[in-house]
């Protein structure tokens, strides 16, 4: 195990740190702009990306790369639904979203207002299409970028933090300990556990506000 996971972590460690925070950059440029977000795994670049940082330059490097490309792909997604809106729910793809998701984020958005905004970007499939709603509606841009500036260095100072935590941890203890491997695996299966309990807990939490 410690073989296999040694050649994955210097794999990605051999990738120029420029342009390990550029595709980290992009992909969560990509995860949060309109409906794009919905395939693209922006977490898992993300945690891919911050195995291999070596050193507190990189990790600012990294934290404000991925805050800025989800920030950027936020105001992509707000500016197409202030002028593309409709178009961009009737187009074939806002269809295969589903009416009712639309929906929800319309009710989420006008129930809740900017605490939607913020509580979204940690929500499935209302993370892409928020953006869009609020473009959409009478919410101004500061307003909306007032609650998801936060939301986002929350997200991505968490991201960052473990897979570079659960990465140095385990260079540190690969020569010493066999199973460190599965160490590092463990902790990271125990940050997608808890995060995707988060995700259910809030979601259940914020139903009726969606309804």
């Amino acid at each position: 195990m410690n073989d296999i996971l040694t050649w994955i972590l210097d794999t990605v460690a051999g990738v120029d740190p420029v342009i390990r925070t550029l595709l980290a950059f992009l992909g969560m440029l990509l995860e949060t702009s309109v409906l794009v977000g919905l395939v693209i795994p922006g977490d898992t670049i993300v945690i891919v990306a911050s195995t291999a940082v070596s050193g507190p330059v990189e990790f600012v490097t990294l934290v404000a790369a991925v805050i800025v490309g989800a920030l950027a792909g936020e105001s992509i997604g707000f500016a197409l639904g202030h002028h593309f809106g409709p178009f961009i729910r009737g187009s074939r793809l806002g269809r295969r979203i589903g009416e009712r998701n639309w929906i929800r984020a319309e009710n989420y958005l006008d129930r809740r207002g900017g605490v939607a905004v913020f509580i979204s970007r940690f929500l499935p499939v209302l993370h892409s299409l928020i953006p869009v709603t609020v473009g959409a509606s009478r919410m101004r841009y500061r307003t909306f970028m007032a609650w998801t500036v936060p939301a986002c260095v929350i997200w991505s100072l968490a991201y960052v933090s473990v897979g570079s935590a659960a990465a140095g941890g385990y260079r540190e203890l690969s020569g010493q300990l066999h199973f460190a491997g599965y160490l590092f695996v463990g902790v990271i299966a125990l940050f997608v556990l808890a995060v995707f309990l988060i995700k259910k807990w809030l979601h259940r939490r914020e139903l009726r506000h969606m309804d």
